[in-house]
């Protein structure tokens, strides 16, 4: 495997260093955490160690001056408002919530805390703030959606899988509502390409599988995996079905690339997260949550995995490889 990035491995919560730049006094301040995925996955379990490592870099230490209350929803969109209400009935200073849906239901619950996010969506689309440079209200955050990827996710999948003809857009609209977003791009990249999108909806395993079955019956079909917390923690059956069927497809996360995908490019989350974790700080040193501008994703990174190419029957070109910033084998 070649790397050209390294992310170290998690210790427990009692061996993450600590660096008190500045000391706080004796007040223990209360930050709220409504986290998605799974707390036993390793990579949110990296994303929520990036941002408390953050916060212990700028010298924010959970048990000594601040005390951090975390909730996990999954991808149970059910759970969240349950947990929204018990994180907020529990008033802390401030919250960091992971996902437009967290954030939306959170928004419901109080107008007055503090709300940091990290979102995948477009945080005015989606009515999460009213504009990015001046959010005005209790929100603000970070953004790890980029409109234009979508047309690039286009471009790598006909590079990697020539005479592509058609290729469908996987998502769910329960989990994630900024499809739209993503579009123009999508459709802008399709008419230059000659490549017919198509617009897939799923819900369940079941219907994952349809999806890519009628896909895979034409060998010209390709598949763009949007960034959904759905998509996600079904990658697992995505992955499987697609190889099955024999249908090249690109990912927004590169976990799904080091799980068996062909191709991932998109944000790295975990420096999303550990840069929320500035604003966390921001705010508990005074600074209004509504002055604090709405900030965009500024490192991307893409995973090849060559083993699955292989599978396939592809030749991953020479253009890929060479600005890949991880290649497995």
């Amino acid at each position: 495997m070649k790397r050209r990035t390294f992310i170290a491995g998690l210790g427990s919560a009692a061996a993450w260093p600590v660096v008190a730049r500045a000391q706080q006094g004796d007040r223990v301040r209360r930050i709220g955490v409504l986290m998605g995925g799974d707390e036993n996955d390793p990579v949110y379990k990296t994303r929520f160690f990036a941002f408390t490592q953050a916060l212990a870099d700028l010298g924010w230490t959970d048990g000594r001056n601040m005390r951090m209350d975390l909730r996990w929803y999954g991808d149970d969109v059910n759970r969240i408002r349950a947990l929204a209400q018990e994180l907020v009935g529990s008033q802390p200073e401030i919250i960091l919530a992971g996902g437009t849906r967290a954030t939306t239901v959170l928004q419901r619950e109080t107008r007055t805390i503090p709300i940091v996010f990290t979102t995948g969506g477009d945080p005015v689309a989606s009515s999460v703030v009213e504009r990015l440079d001046r959010p005005n209200g209790n929100v603000t955050g970070f953004a790890f959606y980029e409109a234009s990827l979508a047309g690039k996710w286009l471009e790598l999948l006909s590079e990697i899988a020539p005479g592509l003809k058609r290729a469908a857009i996987l998502f769910n609209p329960d989990t994630f509502a900024a499809v739209s977003i993503y579009m123009p791009s999508l459709e802008t990249a399709a008419r230059s390409l000659k490549i017919e999108p198509i617009i897939a909806p799923v819900h369940n395993d079941g219907e994952i599988e349809a999806a890519i079955v009628t896909l895979g019956r034409d060998p010209r079909g390709g598949l763009i995996v949007l960034p959904d917390t759905f998509m996600y923690a079904h990658r697992a059956s995505i992955i499987l079905t697609a190889a099955r069927n024999n249908v090249p497809a690109v990912y927004h996360l590169s976990e799904a690339a080091r799980d068996g995908g062909l191709l991932s490019y998109g944000v790295d989350t975990v420096d999303i997260y550990r840069r929320a974790a500035t604003y966390v700080d921001r705010i508990l040193r005074g600074a209004r949550s509504g002055d604090l501008p709405v900030q965009f994703s500024t490192k991307f990174e893409m995973v090849v995995n060559l083993k699955t190419a292989k599978v396939l029957g592809l030749t991953v070109p020479q253009s890929i490889l060479l600005t890949a910033d991880e290649i497995i084998e």
